[in-house]
């Protein structure tokens, strides 16, 4: 029987990673192929395995779906606004040209809490461009700090879908998956992104496009502290909350703020009033018609569908494992190897990213794989939260060729495909690598 559940799991993936690397299968699609071969090989019926997808999406989605769709619409709202480029040009003055390498790296960090990897790149683009046609410099010496900005907020940072999503299904808390994501990213930024990308910049030098005709409105942007107050807000409550509930004596003295803090301080809540700080600020007093805000809300959950949906489908996927008794005996196997959770975590990512591609793909099914495992042992608050960094780590290391982003950053940078291996590459290697470093640490000590 355990080789006939360790023969289904092995089955399962392969299936997964064919369907989505031949086929070329929505891996929404692929994930519930998966699970459902995953189950027939292991000897479930045909019902018991449609009630085990059910229960699998339901139970994952009634969160994520709620913090997914809410941190997509706050995102689309400070994008549209002009906030992200607010946030650069302030940065950039207070650190002035020299240190815009700096200044972009931190830009990255807080820009990528609300808006997606890709949309704040693209958004941003024009901004590294300016600086290296001033500065005459290799345009890597800004883009790499951006890049690894922008991609160590989106792996390890909540309200991004992956950490929400791996969170939700290892029972990680969102206020200690940020508290320890943000202390993760800051050494890894600043290895991957200021030291590398100062070491690839002397080595290849990439001038920016010339300069075309522009059409930029920059007389109606945002007051920069109600940009970084809306960004913050969920944050803090979030973190707030986290902070208040695991103390005894504060419940037990102060009930009443505890309790209220309890609610606003759910990302439910949390997300909810920066949304309609958002709606407001950035929207209606800036001049938006309700009618223009309802257009760019509706827009934004778009891609958000997406991954909640692949987000449910990976739940269905730990589901299977745990209705079959598949995870049992892969944390059977585990604890008779020895290996670490924490360990495993990152390899299983690290694998599923490197063959298949996508980093939300490879979070969602190492936590599914990692979920079963967690019953064999105890784990604190923060050593759950360390487990999702680590899965998320693993989740980023070594984009190439089948990860979009590979693409995205060797077009918008004008890269060839080895310059882009040697830089973008190279970098997300270092990322995952310094961070997987960085939560091993921090795992020890929690």
């Amino acid at each position: 029987m355990t080789t006939t559940l360790l023969f289904s799991v092995f089955i399962g993936i392969a299936i997964l990673l064919v369907l989505v690397l031949y086929f070329k299968i929505q891996a929404f699609i692929s994930l519930l192929i998966a699970s459902i071969s995953v189950g027939l090989i292991a000897g479930l019926d045909g019902m018991q395995i449609i009630q085990v997808i059910q229960n699998g999406m339901a139970s994952t989605l009634g969160f994520v779906a709620t913090v997914v769709g809410l941190g997509s619409i706050l995102g689309a709202i400070l994008e549209h606004s002009g906030g992200t480029k607010v946030i650069v040009s302030f940065m950039i003055t207070k650190f002035g040209i020299k240190r815009a390498p700096t200044a972009l790296a931190i830009s990255g960090f807080i820009i990528a809490i609300p808006v997606f990897f890709d949309v704040a790149f693209i958004i941003l683009i024009p901004v590294i461009y300016a600086l290296q046609r001033k500065t005459k410099k290799s345009l890597l010496l800004y883009a790499i700090p951006l890049l690894a900005g922008l991609a160590a907020t989106h792996a390890f940072i909540p309200p991004t879908p992956g950490p929400v999503a791996v969170a939700d299904i290892i029972g990680a808390q969102l206020g200690w998956v940020i508290l320890i994501g943000a202390i993760t990213g800051i050494p890894t930024v600043l290895v991957c992104g200021l030291v590398f990308g100062k070491y690839i910049a002397k080595k290849i030098h990439i001038d920016a496009p010339e300069l075309q005709e522009e059409n930029i409105e920059e007389n109606n942007l945002p007051n920069i502290g109600i940009v970084f107050s809306i960004i913050l807000i969920p944050i803090i409550l979030i973190l707030a909350n986290t902070t208040i509930q695991a103390n005894d004596t504060i419940i037990t003295v102060y009930g009443t703020v505890a309790s209220v803090f309890n609610f606003i301080g759910h990302p439910f809540i949390a997300l909810i009033i920066a949304n309609l700080l958002a709606w407001y600020f950035l929207g209606i007093k800036m001049g938006y018609t309700k009618k223009k805000m309802l257009d760019i809300s509706s827009k934004s959950l778009a891609p958000a569908g997406i991954i909640i949906l692949l987000t449910g489908a990976g739940g269905v996927f730990k589901q299977i494992l745990i209705d079959t008794g598949a995870g049992k005996v892969i944390a059977e196997l585990m604890t008779n190897l020895g290996l670490p959770v924490i360990i495993f975590s990152f390899f299983a990512a690290a694998i599923v990213r490197i063959i298949q591609g996508s980093s939300t793909v490879a979070m969602i099914t190492a936590a599914g794989l990692v979920s079963p495992l967690l019953s064999m042992h105890t784990f604190s608050s923060p050593q759950l939260a360390c487990l999702v960094i680590a899965i998320a780590s693993g989740a980023s290391i070594l984009s190439h060729v089948n990860d979009s982003g590979f693409w995205l950053v060797s077009q918008y940078l004008h890269l060839t495909e080895k310059q882009t291996f040697k830089s973008w590459t190279v970098m997300t290697t270092i990322l995952a690598l310094t961070g997987f470093i960085t939560v091993l640490i921090l795992y020890s000590f929690v």
